[in-house]
């Protein structure tokens, strides 16, 4: 699940004592044009450390190496137009696949993906969807990034503070420095505060709960979120996001 145009950051370095170095990490030419120095930061070496470590201790982490980096392989520096902003990947199995809220094919969809389609449907009348994977969504150039890029599995939010969320935040200072006519979806109080630096006079910044069970009713239901994101893309020259996903067997093509 990588572009043509991803290539390895930095040298083989072992089969996986440093994740970051490993030969299946691959980063898209833009994203690496853009964040390559971040890979030589004190942050990062640590980082390189701890989930070595992990490994080292025989723990599973979601979602795979190699997909670290799917959400920003996926969807190029130029193709953006759209950033949801998410917290942790998945951490049971087989759901985590390098994108924030999507779930593979076939996998059952968690209750905040659910709400999200609930909101789809009230807000567009788009049809629920017999699957939760949203790559036909990064296809068109949503970024679906996550603040933390790994977890291990059955612990939610162990992988936090270890050095994703500089690297993250380096991509939203990124796109929001040099990019210009973004829509930023930040649903909680995670995604907003992680986002309240950037630029409200060069991007539309949309805020709204969580999606989650423990919060969708204090006012993600109804926020309208996905029709007024494609109101100000259209209004900006740029084509409106296609939210009703393509069918099941259409997007098992894509990975």
């Amino acid at each position: 699940m990588r572009s043509a145009g991803s290539k390895p950051i930095g040298s083989t370095c072992g089969k996986y004592r440093v994740y970051m170095n490993m030969n299946k990490i691959k980063l898209e030419e833009s994203w690496k044009s853009a964040l390559l120095s971040e890979f030589s930061k004190p942050y990062m070496q640590e980082l390189k450390t701890f989930v070595s470590a992990v490994h080292d201790e025989k723990k599973t982490i979601y979602p795979k190496p190699q997909e670290f980096f799917a959400a920003l392989n996926f969807t190029p520096v130029d193709k953006i137009k759209v950033v949801i902003l998410g917290q942790d990947p998945y951490h049971g199995p087989d759901q985590a696949h390098g994108f924030c809220f999507s779930v593979r094919p076939g996998v059952p969809l968690p209750p905040s993906l659910q709400n999200i389609f609930k909101e789809l449907k009230s807000d567009l009348n788009v049809p629920t969807p017999d699957h939760g994977c949203l790559l036909s969504w990064a296809k068109q150039g949503v970024l679906l990034l996550n603040a933390t890029l790994s977890v291990e599995a059955g612990c939610p939010g162990s992988h936090q503070n270890k050095g994703w969320e500089p690297f993250t935040d380096s991509i939203i200072d990124y796109l929001n420095r040099e990019k210009s006519g973004l829509v930023f979806l930040l649903w909680g109080s995670f995604a907003q505060k992680k986002g309240a630096f950037i630029d409200k006079k060069k991007h539309l910044v949309l805020t709204a709960p969580h999606p989650s069970p423990l919060s969708s009713y204090r006012g993600f239901f109804g926020c309208q979120h996905f029709s007024k994101t494609n109101q100000y893309l259209v209004e900006n020259n740029k084509a409106p996001i296609e939210w009703a996903l393509p069918p099941r067997s259409a997007v098992e093509e894509w990975l």
